[in-house]
């Protein structure tokens, strides 16, 4: 499942930004050396197959106890997949505030358990050196749902990304079937319609319907957003969003280096000419008061307090907090409605990025290797978070029980006593919280069918629209050494703070755009060209030596 942490853990681990250099292999040694790792191992295991291993086996698993259904060891979920799988997970629970470090002490001590999941790229790379971890890539023989939904999604491209310098990976994602477009804006319907407003098409049209919105409410600011996440500067999302449309990266989707396919190189995010027409949108619209300055300080409270009294008419918002949040915020004020907005195109047009077909994974710790089930474990793994069974179970339970129909089909049904997200908000049970299922440890990734299965109708009309529109290529691999790695890190994190300072002050009007050079050349004095030289020559050796 993927949640709105999501978004923000992303931010975090980007920020170290070698988002577009990191580590992959191709599975060619995956069944030799496996000799004596084979206990409880299915001795044909293929695609479509229910694994269930020959004998009683324990795999230890590091459990990320999410606040909002905090770990229970006799959570149905566990029962019923032991009497599916014959697998018991030994799980360590770690709260979900402590996940990374706590993971990062372990792994790094050689503590963690077998199955490390919940972890970002490129978070991984920070334990390759020492062997902590193993190059998943040389094992996926031995996963025939995941090398099938490889294959058919067309995702190598995608895995490509993950590669490190020796050609393989070490992080096992969640796959998508396509891009899912989840944040938007929410916006007050109710007045657009009173106002004879349309549906924005381009960001420029949205600056129109803000204008309009202000001219009829001089004393509100239209646009009031959230998602700060200090120190970078906030209306995270919505700096993400137009920055995508404008063909750059920023605030949550901030990474610091983009591919220039005509160029045939990576050029630094944030000195890039496109980067610039973004601030510029984005001062016009604190220029003619159409956006709250607050927007890019406050909190989410308050940004949320503001939408609910009137005092704005557009938020950021995602189908949960849409339905979870805004609709609940608002419902004091006589006739108002709030829907997500068709997210509108920019100069980059009616494209997608095609990055986030890939979620967070699993490492796979050195002991496990050193296990006799070691193959009964990978074939558990493929089962449980790639195989169509696994992920309907790991998502929405057991049929009968707490799910009727399929999703296939579309005739999928949560029980009416299960609630979750959204769907029957009054029942007396909740899916994640007395069940164990929907985990985020576990659910996430597969196909549209099953992610339309979580969308009620009014969402599902938004996700076929953003379907329509063109996937944008990956980048092309760029893995750096240890040594180039340790050195961009730190050039990457001096160059993130000083991009976030300045597209704050940018926007806000505090540093007028007719500095945009001197603040190029501030980049440059911070080592955006020799970081950018440094991927460059990492992308021209990749090339060279795998093709």
């Amino acid at each position: 499942m993927v949640q709105l942490t999501r978004r923000h853990l992303l931010t975090a681990f980007g920020a170290a930004a070698v988002t577009t250099v990191a580590g992959c292999g191709d599975g060619e040694e995956s069944t030799e050396g496996l000799d004596g790792k084979r206990a409880g191992a299915m001795e044909a295991f293929r695609a479509g197959d229910q694994f269930k291993a020959t004998e009683p086996v324990t795999f230890s698993i590091m459990m990320l106890s999410n606040q909002a259904y905090p770990y229970k060891a006799d959570w149905p979920f566990f029962a019923e997949l032991a009497e599916r799988t014959n697998v018991t997970l030994e799980s360590t629970a770690v709260p979900g505030s402590d996940y990374n470090q706590k993971r990062s002490v372990m792994v790094s001590a050689g503590d963690a358990p077998m199955i490390i999941p919940k972890t970002y790229h490129p978070d991984e790379e920070a334990f390759i050196a020492s062997g902590a971890i193993i190059p998943v890539s040389d094992y996926i023989d031995l996963m025939p749902h995941y090398k099938e939904k490889v294959a058919r999604w067309n995702l190598q491209p995608n895995l490509d990304g993950f590669k490190a310098q020796d050609g393989k990976y070490y992080l096992l994602p969640g796959l998508h079937e396509n891009t899912w477009q989840d944040y938007s804006l929410g916006a007050r319907t109710d007045v657009m319609e009173k106002l004879g407003l349309s549906q924005p098409r381009t960001w420029d049209d949205l600056a129109n319907v803000l204008r309009e919105m202000r001219k009829a409410h001089p004393d509100v600011y239209p646009l009031s957003d959230r998602w700060s996440t200090p120190p970078q500067p906030g209306a995270n999302n919505l700096l993400n969003l137009i920055a995508t449309a404008y063909g750059t990266h920023a605030g949550w989707g901030y990474r610091p280096t983009h591919w220039d396919a005509a160029a045939g190189r990576f050029v630094f995010s944030g000195a890039m000419d496109e980067y610039r027409q973004m601030l510029q949108y984005l001062n016009t619209l604190v220029t003619e008061k159409l956006i709250d300055p607050e927007s890019f300080t406050q909190t989410d409270d308050i940004a949320r307090q503001k939408f609910a009294n009137g005092k704005s008419f557009m938020i950021s918002a995602n189908a949960q907090t849409l339905v979870n949040e805004l609709r609940k915020d608002i419902a004091k004020i006589p006739g108002a409605e709030v829907s997500k907005l068709i997210l509108p195109t920019g100069p980059a047009g009616a494209t997608l990025p095609g990055e986030n077909r890939l979620e967070n994974g699993i490492m796979i710790s050195k002991k496990a290797l050193e296990s006799k089930n070691f193959v009964a474990m990978m074939q558990f793994i493929d089962w449980l978070w790639y195989s169509d069974a696994g992920l309907m179970f790991s998502k929405w339970g057991i049929e009968g029980q707490t799910y009727s129909g399929k999703v296939d089909d579309g005739s999928f049904k949560l029980d009416p006593g299960v609630k979750w997200g959204g769907l029957n908000p009054d029942a007396p049970k909740d899916l994640q919280v007395d069940y164990g299922f929907s985990n985020g440890v576990f659910a996430y990734g597969g196909s549209t069918a099953m992610l339309n299965s979580q969308f009620s109708e009014e969402e599902k009309i938004f996700q076929a629209e953003m379907n329509k529109r063109e996937i944008r290529p990956v980048d092309p691999p760029a893995p750096l050494n240890d040594a180039e790695r340790e050195q961009v890190t730190l050039w990457a994190s001096a160059l993130k703070d000083h991009v976030n300072q300045q597209t704050l002050r940018f926007v806000l009007g505090q540093r007028p755009l007719s500095e945009w050079d001197a603040y190029v050349k501030e980049l440059e004095g911070k080592n955006s060209a020799r970081y950018m030289d440094t991927v460059n020559k990492a992308y021209e050796r990749y090339k060279k030596e795998h093709g």
